[in-house]
């Protein structure tokens, strides 16, 4: 689904409409920014989103980002150094953001348990955030080295996280799996690739798909009934 917004002509001409992925209309990104970000960079960052989820980061202009907020090129640069700065911000947000999703799954003592719900909130995040998470996920070659390495250590994060789970089950007996590095970068594949296909007027829900996709990871670490 997708809502169709005015773009603002600061010509004075008339507006074309742009249409807006339903996960980053109506305030579908409100949880996502900082405490504390201006609406203005609200805005850019939400523009932005969308010129590198369709053209790429590249192939983007200062001019397209800040003209659906009706601003001047040079009018990004006073919240931000440079566009790559911008691409940062929303790559880093995003990787805080679901790794704070996992991060906020209890452990209840049942590792078969604590797993579902780790890879349900990494799946149902992806899936609700998706156009962000994209760009996440496709715009990495992009960032300078000392942008990247920021990004990587968060992504060693998420691997942690979901290792240190897989790992107590198969020490408890609960998994059977033979690689348990494998298995993970497998896992958290499942949360990662469906940012290509999702839409949220699809036939599941991000918990639905969230539930569903957990469900698959417990077999492949070979969860005992």
């Amino acid at each position: 689904m997708v809502c169709v917004v005015a773009r603002r002509n600061r010509s004075g001409g008339p507006s074309r409409a742009v249409a807006v992925p339903a996960d980053l209309a109506a305030g579908g990104t409100a949880d996502l920014w900082r405490e504390g970000t201006s609406e203005a960079v609200r805005a850019l960052l939400v523009s932005a989103v969308l010129c590198f989820s369709r053209k790429g980061f590249h192939a983007t202009t200062t001019r397209d980002i800040t003209a659906a907020v009706g601003l001047s090129p040079g009018a990004l640069y006073v919240h931000f150094p440079s566009k790559e700065d911008v691409l940062f911000e929303i790559i880093r947000t995003g990787h805080e953001r679901s790794l704070e999703a996992m991060r906020a799954q209890p452990d209840e003592g049942d590792p078969a348990d604590y797993v579902r719900r780790l890879v349900a909130s990494l799946v149902a995040w992806h899936a609700r955030h998706h156009t962000v998470a994209r760009v996440c996920q496709y715009e990495l070659a992009a960032l300078e080295p000392d942008h990247l390495a920021v990004v990587l250590d968060l992504r060693q994060r998420f691997s942690a996280v979901l290792r240190e789970a897989v790992t107590w089950g198969a020490r408890e007996g609960v998994f059977d799996v033979p690689d348990v590095n494998r298995a993970v970068r497998a896992m958290l594949s499942l949360g990662i690739d469906l940012v290509r296909w999702y839409r949220l007027d699809g036939a599941d829900s991000p918990d639905d798909l969230g539930a569903f996709y957990a469900d698959l990871a417990l077999r492949m670490i070979g969860a005992r009934p």
